[in-house]
């Protein structure tokens, strides 16, 4: 195959000159040559991880970070079990094995350079999150500050991790990892002669998935919190792997500076951080709780790889990622350093000056600016590309083989018109797929094989890309002298030139991601800078050559977001909840990436013979990965490796009427959190109770009289399945007791309680009609904010007896003196006691396949008319 730009020959017609074209089949190899770029720059680039250092070879790296005493900690932690918040495990047996590790470190520590100092906290508070107010009693955190004999600074680096878990899970990777990091970043530390200006402080928080309580409790109640001025959060939605940069400040450009300077290994997207911030991410972090009840600035970084095992019992230590410990560590290890050395900590208000936008290129280095200096970007390439693409078809006018200067404009503008239509159609057909692939019962496809997503939505975003611009030029090149190589170049200004625009756009909306525009005008503008220069001095363009070697960085790095997307966003939609469109969010990914490279890549598919049928073989793959989505090779749950996840409770509910008596009834109460969940309606689910009854119980029970347990569970709940069956055996009742009931001035009430139960609890309190809640015990959030009614309230406490009391104040109608006011229901929950499971429980949980996950508990339900 050759690149020469232009042969120009007589058609047989005797017509018009024309543009020799290449072979059909070099379309194939022109194809595969970047699925090689792909496989042997993006992939290794994106798996890439430093080699381990192991203790032996401790006396030759002084200084740095030892990968293999890490792992080793981790198998110990994760030997431990399941850690959930309030159990022995977690409140025992953990706070046991990291108090060892911490004394360890202690004993090898330079005493005569350091203090260490260790803190076991008991923190009790509330606080409003997610839809729900919140109250804990009794959670531990472990807390270490080393500080530099030499240093009295009162200003701390804050380091937090979590050690606690979700429900069955050993949590090796959410967040066992992070926790040995941690361990031995403050070993590392702790041994050196390295400056230390400011004491940093490592918190083993306690409670992070029990709703964030333990660096909530941190942050509102510990002696060293006030003196926290900034922040590193480690944590995880997978099983380790490399950990992503997704949070800075807010407002803090230096932090992004000091991970750009000093971290050897930058994964680092402000996409990302713009994509969880609004909500695209089914999670969140400490670094919420910092930021809002602390005023702590700093990096939310948490490891990506295998998210398939978050939170389930697969995250355990064979599942984690070898290059996890070395390569999180020599990221850690010198950024907490340089961050406690940094003069910034001393006056953080002082540098509190605007957002970053920061990315890295393949993890091979970042760029890191500040918002102001990236919309100066933005609008400087987006005008100079502008500029090139106007010299260069004033250039075209100018070329004695084309057609008039006013011809050739008129021309432009028209396949600027053709490129904007199929950029928007190739947007839509690649969205309608996915619509179409949910309307049929056939989402998550590619779920476990992501190979699904390229069949089905970059396939036809290719042939949108392809085929529109293919029929135009064959039907106007008899009517034109323009070369095919303009003609081409022309389509890729016209898509340049979209960009552009878009990149203006979000610009001006305060958008920091629209760096990831920016970055293929760049490229482009610079081949076409090139061209022009080249035709200028050398009368010729070389344009294909030019323009594909200006392609080749950026096609890089948009694969290799894109890729990152998927590893990272793919596994999430399992467990987005029923009501989420993950094959449109899917789509929209691919369309992000794909239209910043296929704009400037497909067009060159021009230059071999028979496009129309080359572009259209994309739509044909398109359909035969439709067709094959609806056999097994599209089936997206695998045993182990990437299952389907439902939430299952057996359940005991309990309804006191007004009149005194009561009625009670049980079974298993389903929430799917996937959207493809007729897939058991034949068998597991064949007894499910119909929508009717959801509907009924919904209207006559606040939150459809469901033990819901999180405020995404609250929209949820139409989804929820209901399966009569024996009650569960509950190791503690739940004991409500009515200590007071209070008349007071203005037509309120006020009730007093006292509740025993188990150490998980959720609460609704729903005024009747013309009845309100002026003021309660707990945290006056959702009252001084007008929300509306029922309140959701969430408690838990860990190793206590003594009962939990609250009160509620209501004002009501003077004709309504007697009540009744309100409704009140309480759910306790059991999620770490699989030892009181009935028989019927364990046989209905082995009817869901192998490739289901269940996280299951038991729970009881119990509601009063007061």
């Amino acid at each position: 195959m050759t690149f020469s730009t232009v042969d120009i020959t007589a058609d047989k017609d005797g017509g018009k000159s024309r543009d020799k074209k290449w072979p059909w089949f070099g379309a194939p190899l022109y194809a595969a040559a970047a699925f090689a770029l792909f496989y042997a720059a993006v992939l290794p680039s994106f798996h890439s991880y430093p080699k381990m250092l192991y203790v032996s070879e401790e006396a030759q790296h002084p200084d740095e970070f030892i990968g293999e005493r890490a792992m080793r900690q981790l198998a110990e932690y994760s030997a431990i079990g399941n850690k959930m918040s309030g159990s022995i495990n977690n409140e025992v047996h953990v706070v046991d094995f990291l108090l060892r590790e911490i004394q360890k470190i202690i004993d090898e520590a330079r005493t005569d350079l350091y203090d260490i100092e260790v803190d076991k906290q008991y923190a009790s508070g509330g606080f409003y999150l997610w839809d729900m107010t919140i109250a804990y009693r009794n959670l531990s955190n472990v807390v270490v500050k080393i500080s530099q004999k030499s240093s009295t600074n009162d200003n701390y680096l804050l380091v937090n991790s979590h050690y606690d878990s979700e429900v069955g899970t050993p949590a090796a990777g959410d967040d066992g990892v992070m926790v040995v990091v941690m361990l031995e970043t403050l070993r590392v530390i702790s041994r050196s002669e390295k400056p230390l200006i400011h004491p940093v402080v490592f918190l083993f928080n306690g409670a992070e998935e029990a709703c964030m309580l333990g660096s909530h409790g941190f942050i509102t109640e510990h002696k060293w919190a006030k003196n926290c001025k900034a922040l590193v959060n480690l944590d995880s939605t997978g099983a380790g792997g490399r950990e992503v940069l997704f949070q800075t400040g807010p407002n803090h450009p230096w932090l992004a500076k000091y991970y750009h300077q000093n971290v050897p290994h930058p994964y680092a997207q402000t996409l990302a951080e713009e994509l969880f911030q609004n909500n695209f991410i089914p999670s969140d972090t400490d670094f919420r709780v910092f930021r809002d009840y602390g005023g702590v600035p700093g990096l939310d970084m948490a490891s990506v790889m295998n998210g398939y095992v978050y939170h389930t019992k697969f995250d355990n230590f064979r599942n984690v990622e070898r290059g996890t410990y070395q390569s999180t560590g020599e990221n850690v290890l010198p950024l907490v350093w340089a961050l406690a050395n940094a003069p910034e900590l001393d006056d953080t208000a002082a540098h509190e000056k605007g957002h970053t936008v920061y990315f890295d290129f393949m993890g091979w280095f970042m760029l890191t600016y500040t918002e102001s200096v990236s919309i100066a970007i933005n609008w400087v390439v987006s005008v100079a590309a502008f500029v090139c693409i106007g010299t260069s078809v004033w250039i075209m006018t100018l070329d004695n083989s084309s057609d008039a200067p006013k011809a050739v404009i008129m021309r432009f503008g028209i396949i600027f018109l053709v490129q904007a239509g199929t950029f928007f159609v190739a947007c839509g057909l690649t969205i309608l797929v996915a619509v179409f692939m949910q309307g049929v019962g056939l989402a998550e496809s590619w779920f476990y094989g992501k190979w699904m997503a390229f069949g089905l939505y970059f396939c036809t975003l290719y042939f949108a890309f392809g085929l529109l611009p293919s029929i135009y030029i064959g039907l106007t090149k008899r009517k034109t002298n323009m070369k095919l190589d303009q003609t081409i170049m022309c389509f890729m200004h016209a898509h340049c030139i979209l960009l552009a625009l878009l990149c203006i756009i979000l610009t001006s909306m305060g958008i920091r991601s629209s760096y990831f525009f920016m970055v293929a005008i760049f490229f482009y503008a610079i081949s076409v800078l090139v061209q022009i220069v080249l035709k200028l001095t050398l009368k010729k363009s070389y344009f294909v050559t030019v323009h594909l070697l200006c392609q080749i960085l950026p096609f890089c790095f948009y694969t290799y977001i894109c890729y990152a997307t998927l590893v990272t966003f793919v596994p999430m939609q399992g467990r987005d909840g029923p009501d989420s469109s993950p094959d449109i969010m899917v789509s929209v990914f691919v369309i992000a990436t794909g239209i910043n490279y296929a704009g400037f890549v497909i067009p060159i598919m021009h230059k071999f013979r028979k496009p129309k049928i080359i572009f259209s073989s994309f739509g044909v793959l398109t359909i035969i990965f439709i067709i094959m989505a609806a056999t097994s090779a599209g089936f997206p749950f695998v045993k182990e490796v990437a299952p389907q996840r439902y939430y299952v409770l057996h359940t005991l509910r309990t309804f006191h009427n007004l009149d005194g008596t009561t009625k009670q009834d049980s079974g298993f109460y389903i929430q799917p959190v996937d959207t493809r969940i007729h897939e058991l309606d034949d068998t597991t689910f064949k007894n499910v109770e119909p929508a009717s009854w959801t509907a009924a119980t919904c209207a006559a029970e606040p939150f459809c009289g469901l033990p819901l347990y999180s405020g995404r569970w609250v929209d949820w709940k139409d989804s929820a399945l209901w399966i009569y069956s024996s009650p569960p055996v509950l190791p503690i009742d739940i004991e409500l007791t009515q200590v007071s009931k209070e008349s007071l001035p203005n037509n309120k009430v006020r009730f007093e309680y006292s509740l025993k139960s188990s150490d998980r609890v959720m609460m609704y309190i729903a005024p009747f009609d013309n009845v309100r809640v002026t003021d309660w015990s707990f945290d006056r959030t959702p009252l001084d904010e007008g929300h509306t009614p029922p309140y959701l309230i969430y408690y838990i406490y860990s190793l206590m007896e003594e009962p939990f009391n609250f009160w509620v104040e209501l004002e009501h109608e003077e004709s309504n003196t007697n009540g009744p006011y309100f409704k009140l229901v309480v759910s306790e929950h059991f999620e770490y006691h699989p030892e009181h499971y009935t028989e019927d429980y364990k046989e209905f949980l082995a009817t869901f396949p192998d490739w289901t996950y269940t996280t299951d508990w038991f729970s009881a339900l119990e509601s009063w008319v007061v």
